[in-house]
């Protein structure tokens, strides 16, 4: 089963944000995008009082070849994401395996995909000790 990791930060948004990109680089990752979903709301949609919410796309290109060389479709899951927001006043840091959910949705089996699922779940965990 697939876990959703999340951290209670204790520094302000803007702050873990950098933060998060930061150590996701520093773990082999390369920040894609960086995006607040509460901005686009607020242009889009007019609303002005959703909580901040943020997410930093990352791919780790050994990882998404390792992933890739096993099916292509588990690039339907890519990139990995983190994602900083705002719930009650505090601001956590969450995140989930896009390479254990492809094995677990069918994208790829889960014996090809158990030594991609342990290598980058290495560098998420030693990034997540770090949050």
């Amino acid at each position: 089963m697939v876990e959703i990791l999340k951290k209670k930060l204790n520094m302000s948004f803007d702050e873990a944000v950098q933060h998060v990109e930061q150590i996701v680089q520093e773990e082999g990752f390369t920040v894609l995008l960086t995006k607040s979903i509460d901005e686009i709301f607020a242009k889009k949609l007019g609303i002005t009082d959703y909580p901040m919410y943020t997410m930093v796309l990352g791919c780790g290109p050994k990882f998404a070849k390792a992933a890739l060389d096993v099916s292509f479709d588990v690039g339907l899951l890519f990139p990995c994401s983190f994602v900083i927001y705002e719930e009650a006043d505090e601001v956590f840091v969450s995140h989930s395996s896009i390479m254990k959910m492809a094995a677990e949705l069918g994208f790829a089996s889960i014996e090809e995909m158990q030594p991609v699922i342990e290598m980058t779940g290495e560098a998420v965990h030693r990034a997540w000790s770090r949050f």
